[in-house]
């Protein structure tokens, strides 16, 4: 039996939902199974190739719904879960027992061990570590901005190599791992170990461009990493740069697409009033309520800037309409 794990890419809640994915499919399910792993990137082109889920059993985790017949599995916790509405009703209408949407997890690893505990009887003491630390990474549950921005903890370390390291191949050797290695041994491995160094240099060499470059206003802290072609920076920098800030928005770029990042910070809550996802879903990117994101091509950066500023004046203001 091959079942193929489609898994959302460069993020720890990703990884961590397909490695509980395939402990519960190899427990419950069908014990023995070969699996194979494929990352998938919001972009502004199609998600999804047909052509992919080339598996006797097909799953997507973390990531946005797909009408395939070929899908069998799907587990998401955005509410920016389907492309259209059509798609919702496709998902409402499915009667397998197999496909499951809750927007109220922190993570998609929390929802996925919850699913498959309460229907079918899965049990995952072993793996109450990645769980608890995808949901606190997800979640963005840390105690405080310090805690997220220096990474002394394994899962954050482990994060930062998946969400900023060149190794294209590491999701399909660490989700394996992640189904039964602790994450303090998972963080020990060379393949990990001798990434973290170098990347969290330059992770400290982007805080500080942020530090020179970024503008809190009225709440909202603005900066621009096209120039200096940062693609990945810690989400949590502008909230320990600029603790006042309530939101931040950012433009970044890579490969594939120039990406809009807005997020709200998690130790000013009380303040955050607009629905992010709500207001990433007009210009067709989505999210959850606190954190979300606009995927445009790569070579869209006048229109991302563009934007960018109309985001950065809507935050500016308060709502019509507070949606949670």
């Amino acid at each position: 039996m091959r079942i193929h794990v489609f898994f959302h890419d460069h993020c720890f809640d990703g990884a961590a939902s397909a490695a509980v994915f395939t402990r519960f499919y190899e427990t419950c399910m069908h014990p023995g199974s070969e699996f194979s792993y494929t990352g998938l990137a919001h972009k502004a082109s199609q998600l999804f190739d047909e052509s992919l889920f080339d598996g006797n059993e097909n799953a997507i985790v973390d990531f946005k719904y797909s009408t395939s017949p070929k899908l069998n599995w799907w587990f998401d916790h955005h509410q920016s879960a389907f492309l259209k509405p059509e798609d919702a009703d496709h998902f409402h209408q499915d009667r397998s027992g197999k496909k499951f949407f809750d927007p109220n997890y922190k993570s998609c690893t929390k929802l996925i061990a919850t699913i498959t505990k309460e229907k079918f009887g899965f049990e995952t003491p072993d793996l109450a570590d990645l769980i608890h630390w995808a949901d606190i990474v997800d979640g963005a549950l840390f105690p405080n901005a310090e805690t997220a921005v220096i990474m002394q903890p394994p899962a954050l370390r482990i994060a930062l190599v998946m969400e900023a390291g060149p190794d294209g191949g590491l999701s399909q050797w660490l989700i394996p791992k992640m189904t039964t290695t602790p994450l303090s041994e998972i963080v020990k491995e060379d393949r990990i170990s001798r990434a973290f160094q170098p990347l969290f240099e330059q992770h400290m060499h982007s805080l500080e461009y942020i530090r020179q470059v970024g503008k809190c206003d009225r709440g909202v802290v603005f900066f621009d990493l096209t120039s200096p072609g940062i693609e990945v920076y810690n989400k949590f920098v502008p909230y320990y740069l600029f603790p006042e800030c309530v939101y931040s928005v950012s433009v970044s770029p890579s490969s594939f697409r120039t990406k809009i990042s807005v997020g709200s910070n998690p130790w000013n809550q009380e303040k955050a009033v607009h629905n992010l996802a709500t207001i990433c879903e007009r210009y067709g990117g989505g999210g959850h309520p606190r954190v979300g994101a606009i995927s445009l091509a790569p070579d869209s950066k006048e229109k991302a800037l563009a934007i960018a500023h109309e985001v950065v004046t809507e935050l500016q203001s308060p709502p019509e309409i507070i949606k949670s």
